[in-house]
Formats: C-alpha cells, sequence, structure tokens
C-alpha cells in the first residue's frame, strides 16, 4: 500500500468517528432535552398495560361469578340473594333466566318484567308469550303494529283467528291481507283466508 492510500484510509476512519461521536453527542442533547418527556412516556405504556389487564381480569371474574350463580338458579335453587346478585353482575343473563324460567311457569308477571328489559330479542320474546297467556285480539294487534316485533306476523293470523272466531270474517280477512307476500307466514294467511274465511 502506498503513503498516499493510507493517509486516505486514515482519514475515512476518521471522518467515520467524527460522523459517530456526532451522532453520539446529538443523541445525548436530545436524551438530556426529552428525559422527562420520554420517562413519563414509559410510565404512561406500563400504566395502560396495566390498567388494560386489570379491567379483563376483572370482567372475566364477573363473567365467571354470573354464570355460576345462573347456574345456581338453573338448578332450582330459588334464592332471592342469587337473584339479585346475579341481576347486578349480569342483567342479560338474568333476563335470560328470568325469560326462561317465567315462560316455564306461565308466570305473566315475570313475563311482563323481562318484557320491560333493554334486553331486545328477550323483551320482545317476553312481551309476546306474556300476550299470548291471556291473547286478545287488541294486545295482539299493539304487538304487532310494533315495527320491531319478532312475532309481528304470528300476532296478527292470531288475531284474525280471534276475530274469525268471533264471526268477524271481514275484519279477519283485512289482517289476513296485511301479511306480505315475503313473509314466512304468508302461506297460513292465505288458507285461512280460503278455507276459514269465505
Amino acid at each position: 500500500m502506498s503513503l498516499k492510500e493510507n493517509i486516505d484510509m486514515v482519514k475515512e476512519e476518521l471522518n467515520s468517528e467524527e460522523k459517530f461521536f456526532e451522532k453520539a453527542v446529538l443523541t445525548e442533547r436530545f436524551m438530556k432535552k426529552y428525559k422527562k418527556l420520554l420517562i413519563g412516556s414509559v410510565v404512561a405504556v406500563v400504566v395502560l398495560v396495566g390498567v388494560n389487564v386489570a379491567v379483563d381480569i376483572s370482567n372475566q371474574n364477573r363473567i365467571e361469578g354470573a354464570n355460576k350463580l345462573f347456574m345456581e338458579l338453573q338448578s332450582g335453587k330459588q334464592d332471592e340473594a342469587v337473584k339479585a346478585e346475579l341481576k347486578s353482575l349480569s342483567p342479560n343473563l338474568y333476563n335470560a333466566w328470568l325469560y326462561s324460567t317465567s315462560l316455564k311457569n306461565k308466570d305473566k308477571k315475570g313475563l311482563k318484567e323481562v318484557a320491560k328489559s333493554s334486553t331486545f330479542i328477550v323483551n320482545d320474546m317476553a312481551e309476546y308469550e306474556a300476550i299470548e297467556l291471556d291473547p286478545k285480539s287488541e294486545t295482539l294487534d299493539a304487538y304487532a303494529k310494533k315495527s320491531d316485533a319478532i312475532y309481528k306476523d304470528i300476532a296478527t293470523i292470531e288475531s284474525a283467528v280471534l276475530l274469525l272466531k268471533a264471526n268477524k270474517i271481514d275484519e279477519a280477512h283485512i289482517k289476513l291481507s296485511s301479511i306480505g307476500v315475503d313473509s314466512k307466514m304468508y302461506d297460513v294467511a292465505t288458507s285461512l283466508m280460503h278455507y276459514g274465511l269465505k
């Protein structure tokens, strides 16, 4: 190697080291300037992860507790304290239990309580089942007029059958004709109009 190449190589190494030290100094200045912000960010991330884990554990414990209480009630134990605890831990699960129990025991009061709940599907089914325990054309019509009623067409058919039994054939025919072609109950309505209402 020639002397010139050696000098160029030394210059290159010195430039590399100079750039390395320059970056180290810049990094050190950055760290000193934003030290509190960086530490605060790390602490905030650790706290967020800790809170997230704690919330997950709390939710899991709540779910497991509600399931145990539900199983206790399903086994036939009718303890008011267990019912109240289940209602506070998981209102939706409590409403499902109350619905199934009230339906099994034909308990209109329990069905009406579930019908007032905020759990949509269960409250709608409970409202319909409460009406079914004492079906009247007016209550069936009121239920069928709800836009989000699950058993809308069935209630309309039942109301028409009650009208048919009361010999109000024209009113029953009007009710049955309100059931749309796209409904699964259309064939039943058509059959009733054909065989029962002529």
